[in-house]
């Protein structure tokens, strides 16, 4: 690559300011495009920065350049052979073409050579419809196959670990996965082993993959190698439809989109959320997420609460306005998102002078040194940013002052109940204990039925969308929080999550200036750390 570069380099003098300025920007000329690149820029993120598409299998912007699929071959001036384009650096004047006959011809090649002894499983492989095999075969292939030999036969459907089946045969060693486990991982269960056409990816004597994060290894697959277990033979991925989310499994916040097939309600097991994959935010997570947050997802679909019990909110409106409210405790869970926060407290907290708080036993388990965080909570910080903490020294002292519990998410075992509470009533989601004992029950909409905001851990704030309507009876909270209110006759009224964001926008300080538009699908740092506290 060095060499074929020379040329270039050499038109420039060694004492040309050029070569020594560190903001020197390098002109180069890709399909007729003239841009500027930073020094040091790879053709291939050149190409990208002036919307040009190349073809890749092995490259990936989290990974090192490995060079080893050749599918990014183009042609460049002066050089006689095609260049990879994933390593081969921007000079001064360079000229790149993209589609000329010689890169078509050079990805034609390289195709054929990598379908040589690619099996036909298409038609029951789980990467169909969102193969790069498929879709630039159809775009840089369609050659005449002059393949006549017997293909080379590999271990087929092999669990590799607890959340990876890997196919050898359909394998095209683009070694994504094992610079994963390498780079990002630093586990090292993976390798490619044998030589020529014997080469395959396996893990080591005595090992599995199973990391924090082998699931990534399948999203990074560009072929029907490395599937996910979870996902394997679920549903096709043409009937999927995409949701941009965050994940609430803790307080990092990953990025992800939700892959739903809600317009298939004949699904076998009645299941509309089909997959969580990861979406990229530089800020947050990169590329990647977690297993724990990618597959603890079966909450959305089952142990669901679907109707209300117990007189539902009119009996609680009624039990509310009857009950002392001083001696009445409503606990808030950081499960819910700002939103759904805001309202509660306008309600509970500035229009009924109710104690709120958000500390009864903040969920923790296991992190890590990368992504995965102790906080199980996705919006612990956004309900301290609200002011969701009474006068109490915890939530505990709280409840053992108390005649009347409500828990918005808060799963209270029948052992913290006190004798003396007159009532409980619990809104929320999934069932549990609590939702055995409470006196009131009443379902409320998980994170993928709704829109809203959660502010993770770092202090940014990021939007997630309805990927589907709630089930059954169920509905967020802040539009519990209307219902109430006109029970109560109280002048509340929210007319949607966007315009409760707003609300927070103008009356919370760390918000200011925020609005789902300047939010984004990146979302924005809060403006301060500080935390309110009632008095």
């Amino acid at each position: 690559v060095v060499s074929r570069q020379s040329w270039v380099v050499s038109t420039l003098t060694t004492d040309d300011p050029r070569l020594t300025t560190n903001n020197f920007m390098p002109k180069i000329n890709i399909d007729g495009k003239e841009i500027e690149v930073p020094q040091g820029s790879t053709v291939m993120e050149a190409a990208e920065r002036a919307g040009v598409s190349i073809p890749y299998y092995c490259w990936h912007p989290g990974l090192s350049v490995a060079g080893n699929c050749r599918m990014c071959l183009v042609e460049m001036q002066r050089s006689p052979k095609p260049v990879i384009a994933c390593n081969t650096q921007c000079a001064d004047g360079m000229v790149i073409k993209t589609q000329s006959e010689m890169a078509k011809k050079a990805r034609a090649g390289t195709l054929e050579f990598l379908l040589a002894n690619h099996p036909l499983d298409c038609p029951v492989c789980d990467q169909a419809g969102e193969c790069e095999l498929q879709n630039f075969y159809m775009n840089y292939g369609l050659y005449d196959a002059r393949f006549d030999e017997e293909k080379i036969k590999k271990h087929k459907a092999v669990p590799i670990g607890p959340t990876i089946m890997l196919d050898s045969e359909r394998c095209i060693l683009c070694s994504r996965c094992v610079r994963f486990c390498d780079e990002i991982t630093h586990t090292g269960e993976l390798g490619i082993v044998g030589r020529g056409d014997q080469e395959e990816i396996t893990v080591y004597p005595g090992k599995e993959l199973n990391n924090n994060y082998s699931g990534n290894v399948a999203d990074i697959c560009p072929v029907g190698a490395l599937t996910d277990r979870d996902f394997r033979f679920k549903c096709r991925v043409w009937y999927l439809t995409p949701a941009d989310s965050i994940c609430p499994g803790c307080s990092r916040g990953c990025n992800i989109r939700i892959d739903s097939n809600h317009a298939r309600p004949h699904h076998a097991k009645g299941e509309r959320l089909m997959r969580l994959k990861p979406r990229e935010n530089q800020a947050v997570n990169q590329w990647w997420m977690c297993d724990e947050g990618r597959y603890g997802y079966k909450f959305v679909d089952q142990n669901r609460i679907l109707e209300a019990r117990g007189g539902g909110i009119k009996a609680l409106a009624e039990k509310i306005s009857q009950a002392p409210k001083a001696k009445l405790a409503v606990l808030v869970s950081p499960q819910l998102s700002n939103e759904d926060l805001y309202a509660l407290r306008t309600l509970f907290k500035e229009q009924l002078g109710v104690a709120i708080d958000c500390r009864w036993f903040t969920k923790q388990g296991r992190g890590d040194d990368f992504l995965l965080q102790a906080d199980k909570s996705p919006n612990t910080r956004g309900a301290q940013a609200l002011g969701l903490v009474s006068r109490f020294a915890s939530a505990e002292e709280m409840l053992s002052s108390a005649e009347a519990l409500i828990s918005f998410g808060v799963h209270v075992p029948r052992h913290f109940l006190a004798d003396h509470l007159k009532f409980s009533a619990y809104i929320g989601s999934n069932i549990n204990e609590m939702s055995g004992n409470a006196s009131i029950v009443i379902p409320s909409s998980v994170y993928a039925e709704k829109d809203g905001t959660f502010t993770n851990f770092d202090g940014r704030v990021q939007r997630f969308w309805q990927a589907f309507p709630p089930l059954g009876e169920a509905k967020a909270e802040w539009e519990i929080v209307n219902e109430l209110a006109i029970l109560l006759g109280l002048n509340i009224k929210f007319e949607s999550a966007e315009a409760i964001f707003t609300a927070i926008a103008a009356t919370v300080p760390q918000c200011n200036g925020m609005s789902y538009e300047k939010l984004g699908k990146q979302g924005m740092q809060i403006k301060s750390s500080v935390v309110s506290r009632e008095s």
